[in-house]
């Protein structure tokens, strides 16, 4: 891949500003910079980011409708009435029922939960769920991570004598259901603080309020911030804010006392002797809880994630890992013809967008095959496969370009579409598919920019080897966790060479560890360059070359670290 490296050094205000900020709490101008970029100007912001507090979350009664929504469920208690906790079936909708279930039932019995069938019944509130919940005598439904687009399917319930409590975080349209109560952020006449809660997130404010009222300790909450830190890694959403606080919390939850469910699938995943990041989640723990409404049904990711056996939560959690291996072989093969059809499109290198559609594709694994397309191509990407009598399909964006905005330019030709930003679902009549991609390529061409259609690497700082202290490394960790609007910092270094030992290693030689100086030190720093083997031969030629990395903590050696090589050039190309 040639990557272009995007670095803009400081200027002599920034570093004055970060020199200045370094003093007054320690920590090098370096990392000062990262802070500065991250709107941290004093070293109280600075404390309050490095150790977020649980007692800095919002009240969460500043959101619309929540004292309706605490109302209505202190009501079905009093009254005995069946509740149902109704949910997506993805990572965030799945942690989001299993969250409000675990918390519920330890004070109420009269409870089930409800997943929809990804291929029966779709995305969202169904008709057929509805009908469920009549049918085993349901008076109140709490929905999370969707329904704030179900106007007629909360309308027919409501027919039927069953009342909703709406817990999403996706856009919401002008005519909103006819819930009891709405509770999101994104709501046009919100006036919550924050406006970035994942779908699970919203369900833990609920909670937090419910337990306010009811004179419940906030610590009766706290056990289940892993299942929100879990939430808000798969679903990408920003880790600042309140954000940052839950993901934290429940990063620290994670690693020290883990629920039940989710322990089983850390030993599955053989992450059972390390400290667990968000990159955990995202590339081995969400996509297993994901696999079980992608391949089977998701329910069965909520029975795990609230099994309190543990030798069946192991069983169960194989389950699901058999689930994600068929996941990766469906991903896999997809993903090779979906480049062939992309291969075969007229004037490819001048779209700015693709849209794709092959009516035997597994419904499942078009919104990873859609996330693949954005990362080979570097443009917005729409992958559809025939559902019944409709073309529905996921959208993935490339950064800071808003898709969902594109998908709502095209709303007249389409049946239903819902999502935030970087991702969105969408279903239409299989005629309208051509005219969808040119109306959503002209939308792209015209609000997309240069720079968000070609490989860049984003550096924030040039070090030289010297600057890797122990005490450095230590200070970075303080950043954690990452993730949107806190991205994991990227590093370069200008003229390295190879110490001599440098060799390519992997089942198929397909990554290079390094071991390397710079003409700086005497540092021989460690790195991986995953993938990158055919560069070995000109490491080897003993010519200097430049790097840009992330810093990581050698796996092998606890302590020592690692640089993670993002890309490699000779010096004469920078």
């Amino acid at each position: 891949m040639n990557y272009k490296w995007n670095y803009q050094p400081p200027t002599q205000e920034e570093r004055e500003a970060a020199k200045a900020l370094a003093k007054e709490i320690g920590i090098s101008p370096v990392l000062c910079r990262l802070l500065l970029e991250r709107g941290i100007t004093s070293a109280a912001e600075a404390k309050r980011f490095f150790r977020p507090q649980l007692n800095e979350l919002h009240d969460p009664f500043l959101m619309k409708d929540m004292s309706r929504a605490v109302e209505r469920l202190n009501k079905a208690m009093g009254r005995k009435e069946r509740i149902m906790v109704y949910g997506d079936y993805d990572v965030d909708g799945t942690t989001a029922v299993a969250l409000v279930y675990k918390f519920l039932q330890q004070f109420y019995s009269n409870i089930d939960y409800y997943i929809p069938d990804r291929y029966n019944e779709g995305y969202g509130v169904s008709k057929k769920g509805v009908d469920y919940a009549y049918e085993t005598g349901v008076k109140l439904v709490i929905v999370l991570d969707c329904g704030i687009k179900a106007v007629e399917e909360i309308a027919y319930a409501k027919e039927k004598g069953i009342d909703f409590i709406i817990c999403d975080h996706h856009v919401p349209d002008e005519v909103l259901p006819p819930a009891v109560a709405i509770l999101n952020p994104k709501r046009h006449d919100a006036s919550y603080p924050y406006s970035h809660l994942s779908g699970c997130g919203v369900g833990f404010k609920f909670m937090q309020a419910f337990a306010l009222n009811n004179g419940i300790e906030f610590q009766q909450l706290t056990p289940l911030l892993d299942l929100v830190a879990v939430s808000i890694a798969s679903d990408i959403v920003p880790v600042m804010g309140e954000n940052r606080v839950l993901a934290y919390h429940g990063l620290k939850q994670l690693n020290t006392n883990p629920s039940i469910g989710l322990k089983a699938i850390i030993d599955v995943c053989g992450l059972s002797d390390r400290e667990l990041t968000m990159s955990d989640i995202i590339f081995k723990i969400g996509p297993r809880i994901n696999a079980s409404g992608r391949i089977q049904n998701g329910k069965e990711a909520v029975d795990l994630l609230i099994e309190k056996d543990f030798p069946l939560a192991l069983q169960k959690a194989r389950q699901i890992n058999l689930y994600n291996e068929t996941r990766k072989d469906l991903d896999k093969n997809m993903t090779e013809e979906a480049n062939k059809i992309v291969d075969q499109l007229a004037n490819l290198s001048q779209r700015r967008s693709i849209v794709i559609y092959n009516e035997a594709w597994h419904k499942g694994v078009i919104g990873i095959v859609a996330s693949r397309l954005t990362e080979i191509y570097y443009r917005p990407a729409v992958v559809l496969t025939r559902t019944n009598e409709l073309a529905t399909g996921s959208a993935r964006s490339v950064s800071g370009f808003d898709v969902y905005k594109a998908i709502e330019y095209c709303r007249d030709l389409l049946e239903n579409f819902g999502g935030h930003t970087y991702a969105a679902g969408l279903s239409m009549k299989v005629e309208n598919v051509p005219e969808f991609a040119r109306r959503f390529e002209e939308y792209v061409t015209r609000h997309i920019l240069p720079e968000q259609t070609s490989a860049t690497i984003d550096i924030d700082a040039q070090l030289d080897f010297r600057d890797i202290t122990s005490k450095f490394f230590f200070d970075l960790k303080k950043f954690n966790p990452f993730g949107p609007e806190n991205p994991k910092p990227v590093f370069c270094t200008m003229n390295v060479f190879d110490y001599g030992t440098s060799k390519v290693v992997g089942r198929d030689q397909e990554h290079i560890k390094l071991e390397l100086v710079d003409n700086k030190s005497n540092n021989v720093m460690n790195g991986i360059a995953f993938g990158q083997s055919s560069q070995a031969r000109f490491i080897k030629t003993k010519q200097s070359f430049n790097i840009c990395y992330t810093i990581e903590e050698n796996t092998h050696k606890r302590g020592d670290v690692q640089l993670q090589i993002e890309d490699i050039k000779p010096s004469r190309q920078a």
